[in-house]
């Protein structure tokens, strides 16, 4: 069985290939109720890595997790910018979508999804920006800059290790947890590392998704974040929940994926935010 078999391994979604504006796209589908879509942020592996809250979160909902064009196992587009990134997600609303979704959107590309409501919020029924740096004015922290080029250049196990440190508040807890699946998950995420597409696409998406986003998001809008967060710190959403009006739940004893390293806490956050009056 390779990692990402064993990452999906006994959660109930089907994995589906089709064709998304153009774009070969891989998605997870999976379950009934209003639809909830999951999108990933700015990881190589794609939205494999919500796998942890899938069984949880597919019992009340249709989910819908997609890669992104040029990460998992999606094809590559020749840039991943707003205007191509617009295409594509109206594109898998329409055919994914009996109605307008909520969407939680993480990290980077969160930006991305903040601008989307900002121009085409008729489509989403709520938004979830979760980790999402372009909340605010954001400043990539020097060593995770650094880090991150050393990931790109060298995806070693040693410097996989180095970066899940800064991205987990305490990433032996997580192991000591699912020993398994946190293995197949460095092991599928540094196998995506090395492709070319791959790589040319996170540098993209770095460049697009730590800018602030200035459109005004009509959408009713809540903020999830990780109370250790060392990618994007909490402070910058705080800022955003004075400054926007947004509700701001903290998740405790978590870094920049409380999904992966809380997902009871994540999930009921969620479910909170579910509860919001449109």
């Amino acid at each position: 069985m390779d990692d990402r078999a064993r990452l999906l391994r006994g959660l109930a979604v089907d994995e589906q290939r089709v064709e998304i504006a153009g774009v070969p796209t891989t998605m997870l589908v999976g379950g009934d109720g209003p639809p909830l879509v999951l999108l990933h942020g700015g990881i190589e592996c794609g939205g494999i890595y919500w796998a942890p809250v899938i069984s949880r979160l597919v019992e009340e909902h249709r989910l819908v997790i997609p890669d992104a064009p040029g990460l998992g196992e999606s094809d590559p587009v020749d840039r991943l910018d707003t205007a191509t990134f617009d295409a594509w997600f109206t594109d898998l609303l329409r055919l994914t979508c009996d109605r307008a979704p909520t969407l939680v959107a993480h990290s980077l590309l969160g930006t991305l999804a903040a601008r989307y409501a900002g121009r085409r919020g008729k489509l989403l029924q709520r938004l979830v920006l979760y980790g999402a740096p372009g909340v605010g004015a954001y400043r990539m922290p020097l060593g995770l800059r650094v880090m991150a080029v050393r990931f790109a250049v060298r995806p070693s196990e040693r410097n996989m290790e180095r970066f899940e440190r800064w991205a987990f508040a305490n990433l032996d807890r997580v192991r000591e947890r699912d020993p398994d699946w946190l293995n197949a998950f460095t092991a599928y995420t540094r196998s995506r590392a090395r492709v070319p597409h791959v790589k040319r696409t996170m540098r993209q998406l770095v460049a697009t998704g730590t800018e602030q986003v200035h459109e005004i998001v009509d959408v009713p809008t809540t903020l999830v974040w990780g109370a250790q967060d060392r990618f994007v710190p909490l402070a910058l959403a705080e800022e955003a929940r004075i400054r926007l009006g947004w509700p701001l739940q903290v998740i405790d004893a978590a870094g920049h994926v409380p999904h992966i390293e809380q997902p009871d806490a994540f999930t009921r956050a969620i479910e909170e935010a579910l509860r919001t009056p449109v």
